[in-house]
């Protein structure tokens, strides 16, 4: 069933009874082409994308839990492509592209709402880091704004621009950017990867990989054993944990990243703001609640939930920023578990083991490259070669010394 307002209103008219499931719940088959092994966003993208561009609908998406209840949805809901390296800018300027045709792409509403990002600079040395940020992301052909103080007043004037620590001086705007619907997401690759002949199966944690002289050929799950001729793994912060099971090691630590939801208030904030001297960053819902995050906890954790002193921190950075919203009460918080990897970029690559791909450590970066991640891992995976906007995401560029260290802090994964 195609999605449409002559079928809301032929649905309204007829008491809604005609509305069929989003996606099937199939039982897995004994074998397949590809076995997806996580069914977040990025995974169900992959198979969207297997399926649509390359034609592969021999596939099954492996979910341990129920979709969405990763970090598909426990995000902040931001989408950028403000990055400066170029191992990073051009993946994520496609990233944003595919997400400008999303909606169209898999007839789903995701709610994409592109009210623009601002990088707020608080001294000299930033807003010349800015700049030359914004000069690498035109070059890639994204679109970058240089804002001087009174522009960024124009743009926001309810922030605290007269702090004697933290006084704003510039911004770095870009207008592409914004939020969307992170369930919403999730719900639309699936039903799209679905519609096309992928088993999407729910409920099912891969325990093991079955290994054949020295290759992958399948993975023991707690449905059964299921054999492929490629095993794709994306599983975000559990990567460790499932790549452990083939004995692989990977350069990536998992750690604990907390998002905050205020009470409703009326409409204040235009888009996506960010603040330079702290790590705040903040956007405002449809419902009216403010979105907002920080840094990371800081320890090694697999658990959904964070702790005090970070809601502290960030509420504190978010306070420096805009005094006002001081009185506003914190509604809720989460928790998602973030595949840190050693230089803060992630990776879309084979591994060692022949019939074996992974794709992880996105650090902060995982919801805003969904489209791109599953537009690349599908390339990889249809045609084993890597998407041209995604060669240098390898598993080896450490061993190389290849490394995209986009903020410059080295290999310290609690400072990405």
């Amino acid at each position: 069933m195609r999605y449409s307002a002559f079928q809301i209103l032929k649905e309204g008219i007829t008491g809604n009874k005609g509305w069929k499931p989003a996606w099937r719940e199939p039982e897995p088959k004994a074998e397949y082409d590809i076995l997806i092994v996580g069914g977040g966003g990025h995974g169900l993208a992959t198979a969207h994308y297997l399926a649509k561009e390359h034609g592969i609908t021999n596939v099954a998406v492996l979910e341990k839990g129920w979709l969405g209840s990763g970090n598909i949805g426990r995000n902040t809901t931001i989408i950028r492509s403000n990055y400066l390296l170029p191992g990073n800018e051009p993946f994520y300027e496609l990233s944003l592209k595919l997400w400008e045709g999303l909606e169209q792409d898999f007839n789903y509403n995701a709610m994409v709402s592109q009210r623009g990002i601002l990088n707020l600079a608080h001294s000299d040395a930033q807003r010349d880091a800015y700049t030359r940020r914004g000069n690498a992301m035109r070059m890639a052909g994204a679109d970058a704004q240089l804002l001087d103080a009174d522009g960024v007043r124009n743009m926001v004037p309810f922030l605290n621009f007269d702090n004697a620590r933290f006084p704003i001086k510039a911004g770095l705007w870009q207008p592409r950017g914004g939020t969307v619907r992170h369930d919403a997401v999730a719900w639309g690759y699936a039903r799209g990867a679905d519609s096309r002949g992928v088993d999407i199966i729910q409920n099912c944690e891969v325990t093991g990989f079955q290994m054949q002289n020295g290759q992958c050929v399948g993975v023991h799950s707690s449905k059964g054993s299921i054999k492929a001729k490629k095993v794709a793994v994306c599983v975000a912060g559990s990567s460790s944990r499932v790549m452990e099971q083939a004995g692989l090691r990977l350069p990536i630590e998992s750690h604990v990243l907390q998002a905050f939801v205020s009470e409703g208030l009326k409409p204040t904030i235009p888009g996506v703001v960010t603040f330079g001297a702290g790590h705040f960053y903040v956007s405002q819902s449809d419902k009216g609640g403010l979105v907002f995050g920080g840094d990371l906890d800081g320890y090694n954790s697999y658990a959904q939930r964070g702790n005090l002193p970070v809601v502290e921190d960030v509420c504190e950075g978010g306070v420096a920023l805009m005094p006002m919203i001081g009185r506003a009460r914190l509604l809720r918080m989460w928790g998602g578990v973030m595949d840190m990897s050693m230089d803060g970029s992630p990776f879309i690559d084979k591994t060692s083991i022949p019939g074996l791909y992974f794709n992880g450590g996105w650090c902060y970066g995982g919801f805003k490259a969904t489209p791109a991640s599953g537009w690349c891992y599908a390339h990889l995976l249809a045609t084993d070669n890597p998407h041209p906007t995604a060669t240098e995401l390898r598993l080896d560029r450490f061993m190389t010394g290849r490394m995209i260290d986009e903020k410059g802090v080295g290999a310290q994964p609690n400072l990405h």
